[in-house]
């Protein structure tokens, strides 16, 4: 059994065009015209709806919502769903690429995406609410933010990107202002760096109550 065949096993799909699967495994540093970059961006919208459904479908609210979102959709979470599945281990990458740590969560979102194009929603809504896994004791910082403002009836924060470093060792920091004051926090990536500033602003705005 192929290393492909095995992954498909794990996953419980099997595609019919295989081109699809060696796409969502391929990143641009292996080839720049054929990668999983596009497919990692439709798999991020799809799972953001589908697990947006679920819930609504449950009857939970915008901010538990949102919460649900930030457990089973964070980079943190969808790194060890990604390596569990093989996916992480089948990914086609130059072999000096390997402090691309976005790489892996993104594999899963590449994947559901492929699933998607290969055999529609139905499929994909299967696996992805078969497989996603929230992240163990994960405090949701930037949802608690959110419902305490909203439960004050004020306006919510806006978090800024900004992103420095080199290519080879990017810094992401996200910036939040609130209070006439700015909160800031750092991280592999902006998901992380985005739950730290808001850690931050929680823990001031808790210390105020």
């Amino acid at each position: 059994m192929s290393l492909w065949e095995q992954l498909e096993k794990r996953c419980g799909y099997v595609f019919k065009d295989k081109q699809l699967l060696k796409k969502a495994l391929t990143l641009s540093s292996y080839d720049n015209s054929f990668n999983n970059e596009g497919l990692e961006c439709l798999g991020d919208a799809l799972l953001t709806f589908l697990v947006a459904e679920k819930y609504y479908a449950e009857n939970l609210t915008e901010g538990e919502i949102t919460v649900k979102k930030q457990e089973l959709l964070s980079d943190e979470a969808l790194r060890p769903v990604s390596e569990r599945l093989g996916l992480a281990a089948a990914l086609i990458k130059n072999k000096g690429d390997t402090t691309n740590k976005k790489a892996v969560p993104s594999a899963y979102e590449a994947f559901v995406a492929a699933i998607y194009l290969d055999g529609g929603l139905d499929a994909a809504r299967k696996f992805a609410l078969s497989t996603l896994t929230p992240l163990p004791n994960a405090q949701n910082y930037i949802a608690e933010v959110q419902e305490l403002l909203q439960s004050r009836g004020e306006e919510l924060p806006e978090y800024k990107k900004l992103l420095g470093g080199t290519p080879q060792s990017p810094v992401h920091q996200v910036t939040v202002e609130y209070g006439g004051k700015t909160f800031s926090g750092r991280g592999d990536n902006f998901s992380e760096a985005k739950r730290r500033a808001a850690e931050e602003l929680l823990a001031f705005i808790k210390g105020g109550v």
